[in-house]
């Protein structure tokens, strides 16, 4: 059985500046030395999960293989390194105190008063061990959320402090700090970085390592002065600068050496280099690309930049793996009608419409549908997406105008999309939905059959409505076909258009698979198909549309 070091990353000076980025490529860099490892993040909110949070609030809510709703830090962790987190990889506060509320119910405490220490930091240590104690990892990474000195985070941050006594060089800490630069005065400045490690260590815990953020460099002099008064070596100041994308992070941090000093101050063997070849040969192609797309991503939360994640780093893969940008357009659909869809649509080559929740700017959607249909574009629906094609064909191929989605009108006379049996007896919100993996069997003769290039998948969930099976044959008789069921309860997964060059809704979300080595098949044909598409335009009708097993 392995015994797992751990390493914390804590964040100070200003929220945002990359814990779960630094996190993620300090995870690369391990791997790429031949260590397991498995990244986790501590979250200090209340909320049980954040599957009931605003994106306004929380961003993207990222869904693992077993489920559960967390934090969209697991998406980088995954597409970093590309290994699938479940429910262990994300802890939040709600979910520690629920925990040790029904602890103290059953009478497991015996009686004695429910504290935050021990109780508390018991459950939470618990929590950061699961990994650990699995046999599987050498490192367990674990990002603690929030800013140090927060309140929400005093509990993690005294668990931090407890773990180092308990574990000794089995246990490291890294700080990530700001160092600002003063226009004014023409210098970067280190005393934000000071007063953060200094509160740091009012919770009596001392940073092994500090990583900088910064928009310039930092002379060997600069470092020194952190190292001084933080109490760390010059070679454990690390800089961080501004990159221009998050995937160019892992070699900045090899050559800042920060897995290096991880590994010296864990005491562990230090034999390899890092092997990053693939990594690389990805990132020259992303920065290289011999072509360019215009893909337009509809949805309603197009001005909040974390609202899509996953969705736009799929595209970033698929970039690559086409040598090829795709550049996204992103259109509210709140703001999208049949009188102006000519021109907010124009000059796309595909478009993808988004997954969401509720009534506000489904018409927009459906109405973006119907330009991709009858303008032979390229057309990917995810989750409410693929919906909202089915709603959409109803009403403008099968005739039934007042066609909608049981969410959205539960009198509606033509139901084609409804709640699912068994979520009619739900009455909690938290966590309730169609979550996690299930199995698809696809079609043979679809185009999604060529593109996964296999008969059985399997892909994550998040929804409540499915497509209502009554309408089946009629859909299937006017062209819209099931390309993908769910055998065990009979589901429509995947819908396909016939005659159309790329018309595709799926009721899953490929953006939470797909990763820096693996790009989802889905968005690498997707983006290949509106390749095709510009060419066409153009007269030029020599490229292919097929995915390769190799993506």
């Amino acid at each position: 059985m392995l015994h797992a070091k751990y390493i914390f990353v804590t964040g100070g000076v200003a929220s945002s500046l990359g814990k779960g980025i630094i996190s993620s490529s300090l995870a690369k860099l391990l791997q790429s030395r031949g260590f397991s490892v498995a990244i986790q993040k501590l979250d200090p909110y209340i909320n049980v999960d954040p599957g009931t949070l605003n994106p306004y609030e929380h961003g993207e809510c990222y869904v693992t293989e077993d489920g559960a709703e967390t934090d969209l830090d697991l998406g980088h962790y995954e597409r970093f390194s590309n290994v699938p987190t479940s429910q262990a990889n994300n802890v939040t506060t709600g979910s520690i105190y629920q925990t040790v509320i029904e602890k103290e119910r059953r009478g497991d405490y015996l009686g004695h008063t429910v504290q935050v220490i021990p109780h508390i930091t018991d459950e939470i240590k618990r929590r950061i061990k699961l990994l650990g104690n699995s046999g599987k990892y050498d490192f367990v990474i674990t990002e603690i959320g929030g800013t140090v000195g927060d309140i929400e985070s005093l509990p993690y941050i005294e668990t931090v402090r407890q773990m180092r006594w308990e574990l000794g060089r089995s246990c490291a800490v890294i700080h990530l700090t700001l160092v600002p630069y003063l226009s004014a005065a023409g210098e970067l400045k280190t005393k934000p970085t000071q007063h953060s490690v200094k509160t740091l260590l009012e919770s009596g815990v001392q940073p092994d390592i500090i990583v900088c953020r910064t928009e310039r460099p930092l002379n060997q002099g600069l470092k020194e002065k952190i190292a001084l008064f933080c109490n760390v070596e010059p070679s454990s100041v690390i800089e961080s600068r501004d990159a221009k994308t998050i995937y160019e992070v892992p070699l900045m941090m090899r050559d800042e050496n920060l897995d290096t000093e991880v590994l010296r101050k864990t005491m562990m063997p230090i034999e390899t280099s890092p092997d990053l070849v693939k990594w690389e040969e990805f990132l020259y192609k992303l920065n290289n690309p011999v072509d360019e797309v215009n893909i337009g991503l509809v949805g309603k939360y197009v001005e909040l930049k974390d609202a899509y994640k996953s969705i736009n780093e799929s595209f970033i893969h698929a970039s690559a793996a086409n040598e090829c940008r795709a550049v996204v357009k992103l259109i509210h659909s709140e703001h999208l009608n049949a009188s102006n869809a000519d021109e907010k649509l124009k000059g796309l080559h595909g478009i993808l419409v988004a997954p969401g929740f509720g009534q506000r700017g489904i018409e927009g959607k459906i109405e973006a549908i119907r330009f991709t249909r009858e303008n032979k574009i390229p057309f990917l629906g995810i989750c409410l997406g693929m919906q909202c094609a089915v709603i959409e064909f109803a009403r403008n191929i099968l005739g039934y105008k007042s066609a909608h989605s049981t969410e959205m009108n539960a009198d509606t006379k033509y139901p084609v999309i409804d709640l699912m049996e068994e979520q009619k007896k739900i009455k909690g919100m938290g966590g309730t939905m169609r979550l996690g993996t299930y199995p698809c069997k696809l079609k043979k003769g679809t185009k999604v059959y060529d593109i996964y290039d296999t008969l059985n998948i399997s892909e994550r969930h998040r929804h409540r409505y499915e497509f209502n099976n009554e309408y089946l044959e009629e859909y299937e008789n006017a062209g819209m076909i099931a390309a993908g069921i769910n055998t065990k309860d009979n589901l429509v997964e995947i819908i396909e258009i016939k005659g159309h060059p790329w018309f595709i809704g799926v009721q899953f979300h490929p953006e939470y698979k797909s990763t820096v080595a693996h790009p989802h098949p889905l968005f690498v044909d997707f983006v290949r198909a509106a390749q095709v598409y510009k060419d066409s335009k153009k007269g030029n009708l020599n490229r292919k549309s097929k995915v390769t097993k190799e993506s």
